[in-house]
């Protein structure tokens, strides 16, 4: 039998497990294994078609998935002091390799995101939305008065000097995901309210601008608004989730993931509604709205303001990202090119999402105030 932990265990292992929000954790270890039943089911098919080992997807995936469950546990046993610190580090780093793929990225669809490694490709913008949500929210939570005005301003340059780098790769649903994340902890952060307007009208300015200046954006948009150019993908997954039904064609019964080159990343969403049906995309959605719900119900109670906004951009920027995939899955939405958290096929993605929700638990864990900040 294996040992229990007692809330007596002064260990750390048992310290943090008294203490972490276990319902989030499950929640989370669920998605996971979602993610591991998703790639046996779309990525075979995927590799099959480019030539390689049909299960090359899967052992990679597993392996991120692995890594991925001892970030999201390593992270959280950390102290808010500690994450500050892990952010700001990781953070500055991310920027310094996102400006690298400038340099030395590989160009994919018209895009320049990833540095190219042995067996794997990363995309650095990933791990700026985490560490981005906690740095800002360190920066704005500075005392009161000119202070805080000073830390909003310095966010407000970091967040700037994001935003342009995102732009020349370009990266629009990245750019639109950190965006949002930023103006709720502003708001959050008692921003005036002349100020959010300004603000947001200048986000909305921005939208107008890449669309008039990225032959990127604008195709993308044209494409899903005027119904102009090639509407494979989508259309393909729009008629997988109508031959899906309710309860799905069965495991492996799906046709979608023999043609769509997408098929395990962006448009797994579609495969699990052929294969399983809207019951379990229903499932899947209820998680990440519990994910997020659960996150900002448990801030109720927190007083520390950087806890409050670390917090909020963490489960805002978190929803986004799910709510962006399924939605231009769904064809609500023009296509973005970013994968549903630990269920999309990417080393980057599962790796960077299981740093924001290491973050989002470790700093919403039950604390003693000797027990620093």
């Amino acid at each position: 039998m294996m040992p229990t932990l007692s809330r007596a265990d002064p260990s750390l292992l048992g310290r943090w497990w008294w203490t972490v929000d276990r319902w989030t954790l499950g929640a989370i270890g669920l998605l996971i294994s979602l993610g591991f039943i998703m790639m046996q089911a779309a990525s075979p098919a995927v590799a099959e078609r480019i030539g390689t080992s049909r299960d090359m997807f899967i052992l990679k995936q597993v392996v991120f998935l692995l890594f991925a469950g001892l970030a999201t546990i390593g992270v959280s046993m950390l102290s808010p002091r500690n994450i500050r610190r892990l952010a700001i580090a990781g953070g500055l780093a991310a920027l310094a390799l996102t400006l690298a793929t400038m340099l030395v990225g590989t160009e994919i669809k018209g895009a320049r995101r990833w540095i190219s490694l042995p067996g794997m490709s990363v995309q650095p913008s990933e791990f700026l939305k985490p560490c981005f949500a906690v740095a800002t929210a360190w920066l704005i939570a500075q005392g009161h008065g000119r202070r805080r005005l000073g830390g909003m301003a310095a966010a407000s340059a970091i967040f700037a000097v994001i935003a342009a780098l995102l732009m020349k790769q370009p990266d629009v649903g990245m750019m639109a995901v950190i965006t949002m994340v930023f103006l709720t902890q502003l708001y959050i952060g008692g921003l005036h309210i002349r100020f959010m307007v300004l603000s947001v009208g200048a986000a909305g300015g921005g939208a107008v601008l890449a669309y008039l200046m990225s032959d990127h954006v604008r195709g993308r948009v044209q494409k899903f608004w005027y119904g102009t150019g090639d509407h494979y993908q989508v259309d393909t997954a729009m008629e997988a989730f109508g031959n899906g039904g309710l309860l799905g064609r069965g495991p492996g019964e799906g046709r979608v993931k023999d043609v769509l080159p997408d098929a395990h990343a962006d448009f797994v969403f579609a495969v699990t509604g052929e294969e399983f049906g809207m019951i379990l995309c229903l499932i899947i959605l209820a998680i990440f709205a519990f994910i997020v719900l659960r996150g900002l119900l448990r801030l109720l109670k927190e007083h520390d303001p950087f806890v409050v906004l670390a917090c909020t951009g963490l489960v805002a920027g978190f929803g986004l990202q799910a709510f962006v995939n399924m939605a231009s899955t769904m064809a609500l939405i023009p296509t973005k090119g970013m994968t549903l958290p630990f269920i999309s096929y990417g080393g980057s993605s599962a790796v960077a999402v299981a740093l924001g929700m290491g973050m989002l638990l470790g700093l919403t864990r039950r604390r003693n105030r000797e027990d620093g900040s």
